[in-house]
């Protein structure tokens, strides 16, 4: 149950809803990375997709909070559901302890919400596990449902949001105050023309993580250019994570998923920086995937190019490692940069 260092009762993340103009592409793109399309919320013109314990809503309603969010953002991730003992008492307590409450006829959905970064809604989700599903109870299932490869992408391993310089330990304070998040990274990370600051919160159940981005100078940096893109602070990606990268990358559809590209020179010393990896160092390279880690383990990770409007998706395996990459940033940011730098940005 909830306790001074878990005070809402936070047991993870239910769902992760997306909003835009074009639903179509979005749909192209779960159906890629392995997610099915299951269900439809009753009455609703939202749909449900599935991929292990990662659950996805495309929200198509043309009234309402998510299609508002998506006139004011594009495409967007406008809300997630995160489990809790009890969703009432959660409200609650996040209200005493500073969060905003949504007023029911704000909501798409009818579950206790307060406002996350750049008024998104956190819904509070009760119902899961022996509790039962929301999944069953409150969607219906689509009478043409597409069903697709499982990739295997097993649940959210983080999100990273983005936020306005200076509001970087504001938005932090708001998870380290309201759900009892705990500080677990601090980054200031330099290329050659920009620059940013991170900071990686870890949720108090342990089961997934929130770095917060802020940019550092005035060059159009690559927090700057998602805040113009996304007309304010939002989540910048998603991480995906998989027990077998390389094997759930041979599955994934090119021709809807483009990755960034990593300087040949970065495979001429990782493998001595990272000298216990199992994985086919060949197999690595082809991917183009990045590798970090310690003594205790290592972890590999890769990035997509931008895939809703600023939005892009991490995927990444880890091995006894709970770090973010540190040793890649470098590397992941010179390869933002060049992008940027490809598109005329910087």
């Amino acid at each position: 149950m909830n306790n001074s260092h878990n005070p809402l009762g936070l047991r993870g993340i239910e769902f992760t809803e997306f909003s835009s103009p074009d639903t179509g592409f979005m749909n192209d793109v779960f159906n890629a990375f392995g997610f099915s399309k299951l269900k439809s919320f009753k009455g609703k013109d939202i749909t449900y997709y599935n991929q292990n314990d990662i659950h996805f809503l495309l929200n198509n309603e043309k009234e309402g909070f998510s299609a508002k969010f998506a006139k004011s953002h594009g495409p967007a991730i406008s809300s997630m559901g995160w489990r809790v003992d009890d969703a009432d008492q959660a409200l609650a307590i996040a209200i005493d302890r500073g969060a905003k409450a949504a007023d029911d006829s704000a909501k798409d959905l009818p579950y206790p919400a307060i406002y996350g970064i750049g008024d998104s809604l956190i819904y509070f989700i009760d119902k899961f596990g022996a509790n039962g599903s929301i999944y069953e109870a409150d969607f219906e299932d689509l009478a043409e449902q597409v069903l697709v490869e499982d990739k295997g992408f097993i649940n959210i391993d983080h999100l990273t949001n983005n936020v306005y310089k200076g509001t970087m330990q504001t938005w932090a304070d708001f998870y380290i105050n309201v759900f009892g998040f705990t500080e677990v990274r601090y980054f200031d990370i330099k290329g050659q023309k920009t620059a940013l600051l991170s900071y990686a919160l870890q949720s108090p159940c342990g089961s997934f993580c929130i770095p917060i981005n802020e940019g550092k100078d005035d060059n159009n940096n690559q927090i700057d250019e998602y805040l113009d893109m996304y007309n304010g602070p939002g989540v910048q990606h998603i991480a995906f994570r998989s027990d077998d990268l390389l094997t759930s990358l041979d599955k994934l559809d090119r021709s809807v998923i483009d990755t960034l590209d990593i300087n040949d020179e970065y495979y001429e010393e990782v493998f001595n920086r990272v000298p216990h990896v199992t994985e086919d160092p060949a197999r690595v390279k082809e991917h183009q995937v990045l590798v970090d880690g310690d003594d205790s383990g290592y972890l590999l990770q890769i990035f997509t190019k931008n895939l809703f409007g600023p939005i892009f998706i991490e995927l990444i395996q880890r091995k006894n490692n709970n770090g973010f990459g540190e040793g890649n940033f470098q590397a992941l940011f010179d390869s933002i940069e060049r992008d940027q730098e490809r598109r005329g940005v910087i």
